[in-house]
């Protein structure tokens, strides 16, 4: 396989068109989960660590999204928890303890439900997390690379991974190790976990906003804050979850 941009956009193409197929019916459950927290006042908390944080931002905040939505960093630990800003590093997300403290600070109710997503689906901070959403009574969404998670040994003590604990799990069809061009002397580039957990967070809020306008209800959507009218819209709709809904960094 050659490396340039015709052949990269052909992987993409190829592995969009297995994953929307073969994720086909898992998009449905987790659009069902999701329906039926908002339909009983419910907000979905989304997170991600790394690279994952993108799907977090896909879910949480943006124009024709959900506004019910939060989005759930590692930095919360330093903007909301008073840590100092060198708690944050790259290995943080191994750290199964800070888990706790995320939720902790996270605006949570009993009936929101939550949408985690790790490549890998092995560092002890997401497994962690996700133990503590089930223990808690809330409905779990994982997307996460079936391929690069099983060949893959948890770093969180339990041994489990992201997907055992999940009620709906999505793979997006990345391979082990992300990448998918393979380079003459070993290693290879152009990742596509982002880009194919973007499509599975979209196709999920469609058919989330199906379900909504399938009861009769209108569905709470951002407008893009850069056209005409969208401040005051967006606005509207997020005093309906004041104190529930994070924006900002």
């Amino acid at each position: 396989m050659t490396v340039s941009a015709e052949a990269y956009l052909a992987v993409v193409t190829e592995t969009i068109g297995r994953v929307a197929a073969d994720q086909r019916q898992n998009v449905a459950g987790a659009a069902d989960l999701i329906a039926a927290s908002l339909r009983a006042d419910g907000v979905v908390h989304a997170f991600g660590t790394g690279h994952s944080e993108a799907l977090a931002m896909e879910i949480a905040g943006r124009a024709g999204g959900l506004v019910p939505t939060n989005r759930i960093a590692l930095r919360d630990l330093v903007l909301h928890g008073g840590e100092p800003a060198d708690v944050l590093g790259p290995k943080l997300e191994r750290e199964p303890s800070v888990a706790h403290r995320l939720y902790e600070l996270a605006p949570v109710r009993p009936q929101d439900v939550f949408v985690l997503a790790s490549n890998s689906g092995v560092n002890g901070a997401m497994v962690e997390f996700a133990a503590i959403v089930k223990e808690r009574g809330h409905g779990l969404v994982a997307i996460t690379s079936a391929q690069h998670s099983a060949r893959m040994t948890s770093r969180h003590p339990s041994g489990r991974k992201l997907a055992d604990f999940a009620d709906v799990v999505l793979d997006n069809g990345a391979p082990y190790g992300d990448a998918t061009l393979p380079l003459p002397g070993g290693g290879a580039v152009g990742a596509v976990s982002s880009i194919t957990a973007a499509l599975l967070a979209q196709q999920i809020v469609a058919e989330v906003v199906a379900r909504l306008i399938a009861a009769g209800e209108r569905p709470p959507v951002y407008l893009s804050a850069n056209i005409t009218g969208g401040d005051e819209h967006n606005a509207e709709l997020e005093a309906r979850y004041a104190g529930r809904i994070r924006r900002g960094a």
